[in-house]
């Protein structure tokens, strides 16, 4: 099974597919949609960029068609760990749903509720949250969830990292015990397998390795470099027109915004999202990038979870990550769905425990930058040159030679 048309999906939903020019299937659609489509709960292991939201919103949108919501009660739910994925996830759910007559709303924090309560209180078949907002929603009476019968916990290992895994737990107590539920993360440790284990009845475990994707579609090359060279080493590159759409990675919130600065001193337009900066800040930051009023993103990893920007050309990894994990997120922002991408990452000698660490978990090697080797290596060994001696010191010398 390869294409869209083979799948047994209704013609509105495959009329969006053609408008999105979605043909191809990814690996984790392949195995994800047809369980999904007989009703099956779902555990899946798959990250970014591996086409994982159509995964799970086409069969559910095919699940829902033939009846609509009541206001303030959706029949979907897909609870996700930040805005900005929210956000992509409402978007994408607009594109799919265009022809099929189903409504779908976001609800986060950062921003006002009001619009959001009364995008509920119309009625939307699709609830795309993040778990606070969704919380003060249901505390105020705002929503019902009573009426859910589909239920998707995307980036389960994200959500755990950031603290959310009570919130996860409260917002499941309140759901109907009959509904099927579906689980996406893109490692599987054991507390998110004992999350699923509570949220899952009999799952079928669908598994995408990063591996798989990272091997697979995005070329990747590692510069071996000075931590003092770096910015000098990112400009060097930025002269090449091809990094058209560059996202760049950094480990720090402060390195974020800083490096952002010195890339718009330096004539480099940039913006940067991190967690320091007001949810609108981060929202018009991405939507600059994504229209190409700026050439370069620069993020660190929380802020930059869920960013699907189409057309990203390159990525850089101008801090390593810390997590292996985090490197396959991060480069799995170019290359998406399948298409192809360049990743570079800058590594100087403090940082390659981390490097070592990335090529076991994606078991290959990572090939380096003769540039930046040559420029790291050290200095080759050469023949002890005499000091050059006065002309007194010639002499003195001399005379006990003679003396000898």
């Amino acid at each position: 099974m390869t294409t869209f048309d083979e799948l047994r999906l209704a013609e509105p939903l495959l009329r969006a597919l053609r408008a999105e020019a979605h043909r191809h299937l990814t690996p984790i659609q392949a195995e994800a949609i047809p369980q999904i489509l007989t009703g099956r709960d779902v555990l899946g292991t798959a990250q970014t960029g591996t086409g994982k939201t159509a995964a799970f919103l086409l069969p559910v949108m095919q699940r829902l068609s033939g009846a609509r919501s009541q206001p303030g009660a959706p029949r979907a739910l897909v609870l996700v760990p930040t805005r900005e994925l929210a956000a992509q996830i409402a978007e994408r759910a607009g594109a799919y749903g265009r022809f099929t007559g189903l409504t779908s709303a976001a609800i986060f924090g950062g921003v006002s509720q009001g619009p959001q309560a009364a995008a509920i209180s119309r009625g939307s078949d699709i609830l795309i949250a993040t778990p606070g907002r969704l919380l003060d929603l249901l505390g105020q009476g705002r929503l019902r969830v009573d009426a859910i019968t589909h239920f998707v916990l995307d980036e389960a290992d994200r959500m755990l990292d950031m603290g959310f895994v009570r919130d996860v737990r409260r917002i499941v107590a309140q759901l109907p015990k009959r509904r099927q539920s579906l689980l996406f993360s893109a490692t599987m440790p054991k507390e998110v397998l004992a999350l699923a284990s509570e949220i899952l009845r009999d799952p079928v475990r669908v598994a995408i390795t990063p591996a798989e994707v990272v091997v697979a579609c995005i070329e990747q090359k590692v510069f071996l470099v000075a931590r003092a060279d770096k910015r000098g080493l990112l400009m060097e590159l930025l002269a090449d027109p091809a990094l058209r759409r560059v996202l760049v990675f950094t480990r720090t919130k402060h390195g974020a915004k800083r490096l952002s600065l010195q890339l718009d001193k330096a004539g480099v337009t940039s913006e940067a999202i991190h967690g320091d900066r007001p949810q609108s800040a981060r929202v018009k930051a991405l939507a600059a990038f994504r229209n190409a009023l700026v050439r370069v993103l620069v993020a660190t990893d929380v802020a930059a979870r869920g960013i699907d920007v189409p057309d990203v050309t390159h990525v850089v990894n101008f801090d390593m990550p810390n997590l292996p994990e985090s490197y396959v997120h991060r480069i799995g922002r170019t290359g998406r769905a399948g298409a192809g991408g360049i990743a570079w990452s800058f590594c100087d000698p403090s940082e390659m425990e981390s490097l070592r660490s990335i090529e076991r978990l994606t078991r290959r090697q990572l090939p380096s930058d003769k540039r930046a080797r040559d420029a790291l290596a050290p200095p080759a060994h050469k023949p002890r040159v005499a000091p050059r001696q006065s002309r007194r010191h010639r002499s003195l010398s001399a005379k006990r030679r003679v003396a000898a």
